[in-house]
């Protein structure tokens, strides 16, 4: 069995420690505050970002980042816009043979604030020694509650190598834990991000009760536009319609345990951003990512009026209503795009 060392204690990092100890493997979790690791170890169990579940004995909590520095696999699980300082981190204290013995894999869902970066240009660039063909990304619907309960749960592996993605899928598979690869990186990790916006979008159309059909526009028309800007970023269109792209897009979208839908809720109830983000008391990818995807859409005139309208509300500029109203009355148009569909698909009669 192999030596893990996942880097971020929260909710995703526990429960992959938990699935992965589950499994055989040797795992060292490390946080950053040396008291609250400390506690992990002694009460074994994560009582503020996963209570109800027990670690499992072959888990060790540290802070002390030393520790997963010789080991089979790095795992990176902070937020996306930890993951630069993170990496600075590893970078200080990784000998040259840390590149040569041990892989990199990474589970964050979102864009960077500055640069608008996906997760793994910031690693690659970040740590300039470590081979792309070394690094992987895992995503996919995925609640950290359900993961760590053993309830089944399907996730899909990436990377710029073929026989890494499939490495990965071997040492994470398991009866409870099933995992496709897919060689669209790019892809992967902006359908990962970007539904993050849709699921705030969902959440404050729940919050201002209008319902399942609304709900359901959001969801089919947010994927669209996930989709117009994965394409004109290099991703792949049939990506978007696996797990890292409508998958996640449902499972982020009509649950409450999905923390960008409870921040929306709270949007669609009145609350501004900045009263919602405390309430919360955990990273929402959303709110930063919406303002790198408006912006980068922008930039490659591609139109994203739904990510368009949760800005504005970000902004203040609008109140929930207001924007679903926006929405609503824009310029009539046809639904399905040309980019997106056989040729041979059209009107038979005029």
């Amino acid at each position: 069995m192999s030596h893990f060392a996942i880097f971020g204690a929260g909710s995703f990092g526990t429960a992959l420690a938990v699935t992965l100890a589950r499994q055989g493997h040797r795992v060292t979790l490390i946080g950053r505050d040396e008291k609250t690791m400390t506690e992990l170890n002694t009460k074994r169990e994560n009582t503020r970002y996963l209570p109800g579940v027990l670690l499992h004995p072959n888990i060790v909590c540290t802070n002390d980042l030393g520790q997963g520095i010789h080991v089979d696999y790095l795992l990176l699980s902070v937020p996306t816009q930890f993951m630069r300082d993170a990496c600075v981190q590893v970078r200080t204290i990784a000998p040259a043979s840390f590149y040569k013995s041990t892989s990199v894999i990474h589970v964050a869902k979102g864009l960077e604030r500055v640069t608008g970066k996906r997760v793994s240009e910031v690693i690659l660039e970040t740590l300039p020694a470590l081979s792309a063909s070394r690094l992987a990304v895992l995503s996919g619907p995925s609640h950290a509650e359900e993961l760590a309960q053993n309830v089944p749960t399907t996730l899909v592996a990436t990377s710029a190598s073929k026989s890494y993605a499939e490495e990965i899928q071997d040492v994470f598979m398991s009866d409870t834990l099933r995992v496709y690869t897919n060689p669209d990186l790019i892809g992967v990790e902006l359908g990962g991000a970007l539904k993050n916006i849709i699921a705030l979008g969902a959440g404050i159309s729940d919050g201002l009760g209008f319902g399942d059909n609304a709900r359901a526009a959001l969801i089919t028309r947010g994927l669209v536009e996930i989709a117009r800007l994965g394409v004109a970023l290099g991703a792949s269109t049939a990506t978007f319609g696996g797990l890292t792209g409508i998958g996640d897009l449902i499972v982020t979208c009509t649950s409450r345990l999905s923390r960008n839908w409870n921040a929306g809720y709270l949007l669609g109830q009145g609350m501004s951003i900045a009263e919602v983000l405390p309430k919360i008391g955990m990273v929402v990818e959303g709110a930063t990512t919406t303002k790198v995807a408006v912006e980068k859409a922008k930039s490659l005139a591609v139109t994203m009026p739904i990510a368009e309208a949760i800005s504005d509300l970000l902004d203040d500029n609008c109140s929930p209503r207001e924007a679903v109203l926006g929405l609503m009355n824009r310029k009539k148009t046809h639904e399905v795009e040309e980019r997106f569909v056989e040729a041979s698909i059209g009107w038979t009669t005029q």
